[in-house]
């Protein structure tokens, strides 16, 4: 078979094993250029059918499994009578082979590889697959420490019969379950009762039955207890002791519900408050079944025979005839025969029981399937998983599957508890990318994000929906999303003209970092702001910004105050007239004096005071219902108005008005005065003033009007 090319592309190099019904050879995937392990059934079971199909069944049931503790199958084929599978190729060696060379094993290691084989049983398991052969021979250990469960020659699916050979079992004897060894149905218990030997013989280096032939061994099995494995090696904690024994025991239904249950175990068993747990007990140590053989006590001929000879004779004294003897006999057979046969039928009918059909439960609720069997006298027992698929209390599978079977037998029943619930991970603070990629990874399709103001940094994950660890199911859940999207801005409020502990109230509200500058000010009184920045009133401005504000210290030293008096009169004498006053200074321009417009019906005396500053020339206009009548140059004290030295105001008469004299002329050129006015009568030739606007203007004046 070396250097053999099988199917014109696996070359075979070596052989690396082998067994009762193949041969393995290591090979070379010509095609994909790779190494693989290519098994071979031996040449004289090719014309045997049932090998043959054990075989085929061997890919089959591996390659309906797709577990990174699994070898994978790559290929079957047939070539002229060369039956083969190719497989993976694994770059290490069998479990047994460790177990020769370093049992006992310490704990941690024995427990990862049982981990990663009850793994694979779980794997296998819920694909309707059981193995049937656990044992080291079949576990494969990977130099990167990897186990691998193969050899599925014999695996089943889960609701079919069992695989036997003519007058045998098939399997290994030494990793038999009880019920493996009696021949009747194996279902997913059978494989942990194994995978319990295997942990067991790597934990004690022994194995916890033998036997001089496999009978006596299967029936050590079906009737002997376990030595208890830290009797063997006291360095095995009580947790591991306890696993053991639970998936050993003779009752399936004192063992592991699943491979998942005792893989959680395995998970936890060497966590320093399990180590030294209270040893584990069961209710019952005897393994009673509705299989069990039933003795009929035989029926003692002597007990009639010893009647028929304590009858008196008739005729003591007479003769006896030779023919008398014989016939006696003959009755007392003939009688015994009778009654033999009658007992026979009695003690049949007493044992006999009746076949009943398994209906197909799948599909039915809990309730109506467990009431269906009381009808039909049957036992239940009920096993609940979930389902991905398949709603709570729903029937998912049966065992036995519908057929015909004693009464008073039990049927499992496998239950939905509906779709697993997972719990929602906490996503808060991390950045909403990478959350919705970590949903994705979950197959969490259904997921929208609602941007909301925050403190926190842009992007990041402020709340969820679902809460962190909130159960929730994978097939209806809908995530949402509150991310970040920055503080909310808002408008700058007024500053200018607040007291400052009014500003820095306001500030503190606002979460608004306050910086305070204390300047003279002609604009606002002392301790008034007068001045902010960088941020104006109505600006939008985010919380925790940094804004400077000015507050008045009071005038400057070099102002001065300066009263323009004057005696407004109604328009006409007894009715009502409004007065209003504007004037510009130092403080600004254009400002209405006191509260605004006055009322008067009799003549008043109004005092105005300016503020002024060096070189500055303030004005003051008088209004009388709304039409200006008079108009008042003030300058600072010492200041001639420009054209008229050494005086300090300058009256403007009204519109209309006249009076002789020629006009003084003067330039002015002090920002924010407006035109000069000559004091005597004749048209003034009026100096440049620097308008608000930035333009230069002449101011005609006319002399004489209302004083």
């Amino acid at each position: 078979m070396i250097g053999h090319v099988l199917g014109g592309r696996y070359e075979i190099l070596d052989r690396i094993g082998g067994g009762g019904m193949a041969l393995v050879y290591k090979g070379h995937d010509i095609l994909l250029n790779r190494k693989v392990a290519v098994k071979v059934l031996r040449q004289q079971y090719v014309h045997d059918e049932e090998f043959i199909r054990r075989f085929r069944r061997e890919a089959q049931a591996a390659a309906s499994l797709s577990h990174p503790n699994v070898v994978s199958i790559y290929d079957v084929g047939q070539e002229d009578e060369t039956h083969y599978i190719v497989m993976e190729c694994i770059d290490g060696k069998a479990l047994n082979e460790t177990i020769k060379e370093k049992a006992p094993l310490p704990v941690e290691e024995a427990v990862r590889i049982a981990s990663q084989i009850c793994d694979a049983l779980d794997h296998a398991h819920y694909n309707q697959i059981i193995h049937r052969d656990i044992k080291p021979h079949n576990i494969l250990i990977g130099k990167n420490g990897r186990v691998k469960v193969t050899d599925f020659g014999i695996a089943r699916a889960a609701d079919s019969s069992q695989i036997t050979q003519t007058g045998s079992v098939v399997g290994s004897v030494h990793y038999f379950s009880p019920e493996h060894a009696k021949g009747t149905l194996t279902g997913a218990q059978s494989d942990l009762y194994s995978l319990g030997i295997v942990l067991y013989q790597m934990l004690t280096n022994r194995l916890p039955f033998l036997g001089e032939s496999p009978i006596s061994v299967a029936l050590k099995h079906l009737q002997e207890d376990v030595e208890e494995p830290r009797k063997v090696n006291p360095l095995i904690p009580q947790s591991v002791e306890n696993m053991i024994l639970k998936s050993m025991r003779k009752n399936p239904d004192e063992r592991y519900r699943s491979a998942k249950e005792m893989l959680q175990d395995l998970d936890t068993c060497l966590e320093p408050g399990r180590r030294n747990e209270p040893k584990i007990t069961f209710v019952s140590d005897d393994y009673d079944d509705d299989e069990r053989t039933r003795v009929v006590p035989a029926i003692r001929s002597d007990q009639f025979v010893h009647d028929v000879e304590d009858e008196p004779e008739e005729e003591p004294r007479r003769k006896k005839r030779g023919w008398v003897k014989p016939v006696v006999w003959t009755v007392v057979i003939l009688l015994l025969l009778a009654l033999m046969y009658m007992g026979v039928r009695y003690v049949k009918e007493m044992l006999y029981v009746p076949d009943v059909d398994v209906p197909n439960l799948v599909g039915m609720t809990r309730e109506n399937a467990e009431d269906l069997l009381v009808q039909k006298q049957l036992h239940s027992r009920v096993i609940e998983e979930h389902h991905p698929d398949v709603e709570k209390d729903i029937v998912t599978k049966q065992d036995p599957t519908p057929s015909t079977v004693k009464i008073n037998n039990t049927v499992t029943l496998y239950v939905s508890l509906g779709p697993e619930k997972q719990k929602m991970p906490d996503w808060t603070g991390k950045k909403a990318t990478d959350v919705k990629t970590e949903l994705a990874g979950l197959n969490i399709t259904k997921v929208t994000q609602e941007d909301i103001n925050s403190d926190q940094e842009i992007g990041t994950v402020i709340s969820q929906e679902p809460a962190p660890n909130a159960e929730y199911d994978l097939k209806t859940v809908a995530v949402k999303l509150r991310v970040s999207k920055g503080p909310k801005e808002f408008p700058m409020p007024k500053l200018i003209g607040e007291s400052e502990d009014t500003a820095k109230s306001i500030a503190t509200k606002l979460d608004l970092k306050l910086k305070v500058e204390h300047k003279p000010s002609y604009s606002q009184p002392k301790d008034r702001v007068f001045f902010q920045a960088p941020y104006k009133e109505g600006e939008s401005v985010l919380p925790g910004a940094e804004v400077t504000v000015s507050v008045s210290t009071g005038y400057p030293d070099e102002a001065k105050e300066v009263t323009v008096e004057k005696l407004m009169e109604p328009a006409k004498k007894g009715e009502n007239s409004t007065i209003e006053i504007k004037y510009t200074d130092a403080r600004g321009e254009n400002l209405i004096w006191g509260s605004g417009p006055v009322t008067i019906k009799a003549p008043q005396q109004f005092n105005v005071t300016v503020v002024l500053s060096p070189g500055m020339v303030g004005t003051v206009e008088f209004y009388r219902d709304k039409e200006r009548i008079d108009y008042r140059s003030v300058t600072y004290p010492g200041e001639g108005i420009p054209g008229n030295p050494g005086n300090t105001t300058q009256q403007q008469g009204t519109p209309g008005s006249t009076a002789g004299g020629a006009g003084g002329a003067g330039n002015g050129n002090a920002a924010n005065k407006p035109a000069s006015t000559s004091p005597s009568g004749g048209n003034g030739s009026g100096g440049n003033a620097q308008t608000p606007a930035g333009t230069t203007t002449t101011t005609n004046s006319t002399t004489g009007g209302q004083n």
